[in-house]
């Protein structure tokens, strides 16, 4: 398999991506990678590293997108950026995936350019994998498409609940919609409109209704279904809780252990590993025809490298394919 890194993608970008190419590349024979950006600077690493290996390839490239930069007129200013150029070779079928830790906004904005949706999508939307009480729930919308529209939202549903049978291991996935309330008829237009949808679709049996915040972390639904601008507010909120407990929570401890601290530090070192997102590697944009991993802007090495298997997986799935037949049989169930 062919990746893509955008090699200027990420707050501490170029050097944490080097790193994480080299030790995906040294674990997986099977992989090459493309690295994108600005070639002398990346040469200067590798050989600064002592790496040449034949598997790790150079692709030049122009500047790249700021966090700080607004998406759409940064390309538009910038049409050799990074995270272009990866987009490009993708569409051009020189590679099978593009992974960044790049601006999100900028990584979606770049993709949707090129058009290259799967048969039958209409929208391409991000999914997160988030730690329950029961294992993991897949949240889809988290930041691709914010401005949503029910059929959206049920396409949601059926490309979630692919990833959660294909990746998590859910043999059948249930789907609940984010909603203020659990009562029915609860929350706006977008969700009423969309609860109608979905109680006459293709997993109707699968389908558990309304999902408060609350009941997100204790795997009350599989998939979990909302519009962008919500599901990143989710997902940015769950991150900080995590991180203000997490570091609380062993402070306190520790202060407090006389016998057995290295043993301490060892449960606490797995617990933070189920929350951080440096273990996920990142989150697919589903819906696109191709493979696209979003990693956070703060990754290191270790998730860079884990985001480039966790493409190598969703190939070896066929996580696309099955996607495009499930569309395929929800579309021949709407009404002509």
């Amino acid at each position: 398999m062919r990746i893509a890194l955008d090699a200027m993608g990420g707050d501490f970008a170029p050097e944490p991506n080097v790193d994480g190419a080299i030790a995906a590349l040294n674990e997986q024979p099977d992989l090459e990678v493309v690295l994108v950006g600005d070639v002398p600077v990346l040469r200067r690493l590798l050989e600064a590293r002592g790496y040449s290996g034949g598997r790790l390839h150079l692709q030049p490239s122009e500047g790249f997108v700021g966090m700080e930069e607004k998406p759409t007129e940064a390309l538009r200013k910038k049409p050799n950026c990074s995270i272009l150029v990866c987009w490009q070779l993708m569409a051009h079928r020189e590679v099978d995936a593009v992974v960044s830790a790049g601006h999100t906004g900028a990584v979606v904005a770049a993709g949707l350019r090129t058009r290259q949706f799967l048969k039958g999508v209409k929208r391409p939307g991000i999914a997160a994998p988030m730690p329950t009480l029961k294992g993991r729930t897949v949240l889809m919308d988290v930041g691709a498409n914010p401005a949503a529209r029910p059929e959206h939202l049920l396409q949601y549903g059926v490309m979630g609940s692919v990833y959660a049978r294909e990746m998590l291991g859910v043999e059948r996935p249930t789907v609940g919609i984010m909603n203020i309330g659990s009562e029915d008829g609860k929350g706006n237009d977008l969700v009423r409109e969309t609860q109608a949808l979905l109680q006459n679709c293709s997993f109707r049996d699968r389908y558990v209704g309304n999902v408060e915040g609350r009941e997100l972390y204790q795997g009350f639904a599989d998939v979990v279904i909302c519009e962008g601008f919500v599901g990143n507010v989710l997902l940015k909120a769950a991150e900080g809780l995590a991180d203000l407990m997490l570091r609380t929570i062993s402070q306190d401890v520790l202060a407090t252990l006389k016998l057995e601290r290295t043993q301490a530090l060892e449960a606490f070192h797995q617990l933070t590993k189920r929350f951080q997102y440096h273990e996920s590697g990142g989150a697919p944009l589903l819906g696109i025809d191709g493979i696209s991993i979003i990693c956070h802007g703060s990754s290191d090495a270790h998730s860079i490298g884990n985001a480039l298997k966790v493409a190598q997986t969703h190939k070896l799935r066929r996580i696309n394919e099955q996607i495009a037949e499930e569309l395929a049989r929800e579309e021949a169930l709407l009404p002509v």
